[in-house]
Order: C-alpha cells, then sequence, then structure tokens
C-alpha cells in the first residue's frame, strides 16, 4: 500500500485509505482513494510571470515532497523541493540559509518551518511576501515584509497579513507588483524633474544677480512660473511609464546626481540667453525679464519629457494625454501672456519664436547629457540610475 500511495503521490494525487470493520470487528484495509487537489487554472500563468519580473516563487507546504514536485513542474517551477529535515539544526546556520535561498520550495512543513523560512530570506537581504490561508501560516504571514492573506482566509490569517484579497486566484498579485514599479518611475521621474527645476531657477537667480547685481525674473513671474508648473506636473501621476523588469529600490544618489546635471545645464543655457540678450543685443530690462521668463517656462516644461525616461526621449511609451494636455495649455498661456504682455513688457512674436526655437536646441542637448549621466552611474560600482 505504501508503493501504491508513492505513485499516486508521484502524479499529485493525495491518498486517501478506505476501511471497514469485519465480522470480528476488526478494521480490514479495502484499497487507496487517489484524491486530487490540482492548482488555479492561472498559476502557472502568475508564477511566469512573478519570474519575468525578477520575483523568485518558493513553494512551502504541508504536501508530501513527491505531490509537492509533481505540482511545482505542472505549474512550471523548479523541481527541487526539500523535505523539512534538510533544515535540522545540525548545520550551520549560514549553511541553511543558503540552502533555503537556492531551492525552489520545501515540503511536510509546520508554521514554525514557515516562519523560519521567511526570517532566513529576510536575513539574505530578500523583500520577500507571502501569501497563506490558514491559521498555520499567520506567524509567517506576520513576519513577512508583505503578507497577503488569499480570498476565503481564515480571520488569523487575515489579521496577520497585511494585504486581503478578495476575489480567487493569485493574478493580481503580479499585476500589483508592475503597477508598484510603474508608480515607483512615476516618483523618480517626478523627483528628477523638480530638482533640476529647483536648480535652474535658484541658481539662475543667484549667478546673475552675483555677475550682473540684476534680478532676472520680477516676482509675478515667479508666481506665474510656479503655478503654470505645478499646474502641469500634477500630471505627471497619469503618465505613461514602462515599469523596471526587476526589483526596484529607491537611490536618491542617482536621482541626485541626474537632475544636478540637468539643472546646471539648465542654468548655463538661461544665463547664455540672459547674457546674449544684455549684452549682444542690447535689450532693456523690461525686454531681458520677459525672455528670461519664457525661457524658464518652455525649457522647465519640455525638460519634463527628457526626465521621464532613461533613453532617449521618444524610446519611452507615448506620454498620457492629460500630460501632453497640461504642457501645452500651460507653455500656450506663457507664451501669450509674454507676446502680449500681460504684467510684463511685451516680447513680440519674433523673440517667442527665437526662445522656442533656443530651448528647443537646448532640450536635444539636456536629453543627450541625460544619457551620458545614466552611462556614467550605470558603470559606477553598487550605483544604478533611478529606481532600480
Amino acid at each position: 500500500m505504501a508503493r501504491i500511495a508513492d505513485e499516486f503521490a508521484a502524479r499529485g494525487f493525495r491518498s486517501l485509505g478506505v476501511a471497514r470493520t469485519d465480522e470480528s470487528g476488526a478494521w480490514r484495509l479495502l484499497g487507496i482513494l487517489p484524491l486530487a487537489d490540482p492548482p488555479r487554472e492561472d498559476t502557472a500563468d502568475t508564477v511566469a510571470a512573478a519570474n519575468g519580473l525578477g520575483v523568485s516563487v518558493k513553494m512551502v507546504t504541508g504536501d508530501q515532497v513527491a505531490i509537492s514536485r509533481e505540482l511545482a513542474r505542472q505549474i512550471g517551477m523548479g523541481d527541487n523541493i526539500l523535505n523539512t529535515h534538510a533544515l535540522d539544526d545540525s548545520r550551520p546556520e549560514a549553511e541553511l540559509a543558503e540552502l533555503v535561498e537556492i531551492s525552489d520550495g520545501f515540503a511536510q512543513v509546520f508554521p514554525e518551518h514557515k516562519y523560519r523560512i521567511v526570517k532566513m530570506l529576510q536575513e539574505r537581504g530578500h523583500i520577500v511576501g507571502m501569501t497563506g490561508d490558514g491559521v498555520n501560516d499567520a506567524p509567517a504571514l506576520k513576519q513577512a515584509d508583505a503578507g497577503i492573506a488569499v480570498a476565503d482566509a481564515t480571520d488569523a490569517a487575515r489579521a496577520a497579513a497585511d494585504v486581503v484579497l478578495l476575489t480567487p486566484g493569485l493574478s493580481v498579485i503580479s499585476h500589483a507588483i508592475s503597477q508598484a514599479r510603474e508608480i515607483i518611475q512615476r516618483m523618480v521621474n517626478y523627483a528628477t524633474y523638480r530638482i533640476t527645476e529647483t536648480i535652474r531657477v535658484l541658481g539662475l537667480i543667484t549667478l546673475t544677480i552675483v555677475a550682473y547685481n540684476f534680478f532676472p525674473v520680477t516676482a509675478m513671474m515667479i508666481v506665474l512660473l510656479a503655478l503654470l508648473n505645478d499646474g502641469a506636473i500634477l500630471t505627471i501621476a497619469y503618465d505613461k511609464v514602462r515599469g523596471s523588469h526587476k526589483p526596484v529600490t529607491w537611490d536618491m544618489r542617482s536621482v541626485l546626481t541626474v537632475a544636478t546635471v540637468l539643472g546646471v545645464v539648465g542654468v548655463a543655457e538661461t544665463f547664455l540667453l540672459f547674457v546674449l540678450g544684455r549684452e549682444v543685443f542690447h535689450l532693456g530690462d523690461g525686454l531681458i525679464h520677459s525672455l528670461v521668463y519664457l525661457s524658464l517656462s518652455v525649457s522647465g516644461q519640455l525638460t519634463i519629457f527628457v526626465t521621464r525616461t532613461r533613453g532617449r526621449f521618444w524610446t519611452s511609451p507615448a506620454p498620457a494625454r492629460p500630460l501632453v494636455v497640461a504642457v501645452a495649455v500651460a507653455q500656450a498661456i506663457a507664451t501669450l501672456v509674454t507676446v502680449f504682455g500681460v504684467g510684463m513688457t511685451p516680447l513680440g512674436w519674433g523673440w517667442a519664436a527665437a526662445v522656442w526655437g533656443y530651448a528647443i536646441c537646448c532640450f536635444l542637448l539636456e536629453d543627450q547629457l541625460k544619457l551620458a549621466a545614466h552611462w556614467f552611474l550605470d558603470r559606477r560600482p553598487g550605483v544604478r540610475s533611478g529606481a532600480h
């Protein structure tokens, strides 16, 4: 009978013995009944999607080793499923942790084994997510960085988990990972742009005051610049981005590096335009104010399309319509206000067109310098650009 049960297990079946009492009251085994508990239809796709996102999936189950290996094969996992005897204390802790890391899972586990496996993976520097539905999963769900109670989980599992799924299946987890990485990418884009513009505006004002004792924009222009910029950059939250295919972490050093490069270049570009207007074309103070304001506005918002991708500006998914519309409306207002002189000296269409042409050339230059900054960061040990 043991051989038959093992054969059933190798095919993924659980075995249930069927017996009855004879006339003398003794139990007599009649046979073994195989019970099938196949994985959900979306499990294989979920495992494949998780692997494609750089997430290693491990099976931790109370089933027999043979059953676990067969189920792992059915859902596209590796078959290096070990018995919990491998976790006995006869091995050094470091060796046990490495074994847990390289294995595809463990079978015949108890609640304390699940908790210990999660703890070991965390000690190896991994961010661990754990799914479960029973009381025996609660300790591991509580310990995991992301404890996920599946649909119809027990109250104990729900209380211990960080996330409770309301629909059957696990495919929502891979979708959540993808969406989270897109959110992180939007945060990186926003932070890079915001720091760049802060350096551009404050650097320009400081440089012109120190070099010429001249304030390049009026207070009203700064207020208008802030209103139009903030109204446009809010739509970054709706932008289309391509999330990383690998696990990501926040890297402020690289964000600051790229933003500083773009910000310093932006200061140089606008200061050069200021010098040309003052020293070469001998424009009056009012025209210079209008010239600098329009340059800050146009160049600033074009920088959004530089910072939204690590590659060339056209390689990322097309920007979302709200972002394009917001930038277009903001720059139409800024251009018309400057051309007709609403609250400032009229600049005229000729100078406005010149500023736009200058800003587009600077935009293309910034895109090249951004590539150079990422190239430099990618080759520095321990440093990756943006979220990685």
